[in-house]
């Protein structure tokens, strides 16, 4: 199944892909690797999730975030590539989590985050990933995630 079709079958709609907020590039290829900036959770109505889990937010809230940080993600890839089906699979995502100095849960928050790319993309999804707290996030925003990606090899066509 096409991948913006099982987006919609999921009943999800993508963000718009952000502007990057400095002087980066949101995706940067080498060959058949994408290496994806940090992305934060962008609601469909252009804000973002805030908060820091653990003390102002709930790990539910936290994972609700990080579902927000995938469908993000994927808009900043669908702008670069103009279709999802190049993808081939996610091989590394970091997850940062903003949390309380107690809070002990990074892995489950991020999980909202790899729960959604393997809904979407089945096994490609499961990408190897670290989840971390960090004192503080750019803007407050709840989490944040990096990744790496690779596309598909490109068909040859013999003459």
């Amino acid at each position: 199944m096409p991948i913006e079709a099982k987006i919609q079958e999921l009943n999800l709609e993508l963000p718009a892909a952000p502007k990057p907020g400095g002087i980066y590039n949101p995706v940067v290829q080498v060959d058949d690797m994408l290496y994806v900036s940090g992305h934060g959770p962008i609601k469909l109505d252009g804000s973002m999730h805030t908060g820091r889990v653990g003390d102002d937010l709930t790990e539910e809230q936290g994972v609700e975030a990080a579902r927000a940080v995938a469908l993000t993600m994927l808009a900043t890839l669908k702008q670069y590539l103009g279709d999802l089906n190049r993808i081939d699979r996610f091989v590394k995502v970091l997850g940062m989590v903003n949390a309380a100095p107690d809070f002990k849960r990074h892995p489950q928050v991020i999980n909202g985050f790899s729960d959604l790319l393997v809904q979407i993309f089945g096994e490609n999804g499961r990408a190897a990933r670290s989840a971390v707290g960090m004192g503080s996030l750019p803007g407050n925003i709840t989490v944040e995630v990096e990744a790496i990606v690779l596309l598909k090899k490109k068909e040859q066509t013999v003459l």
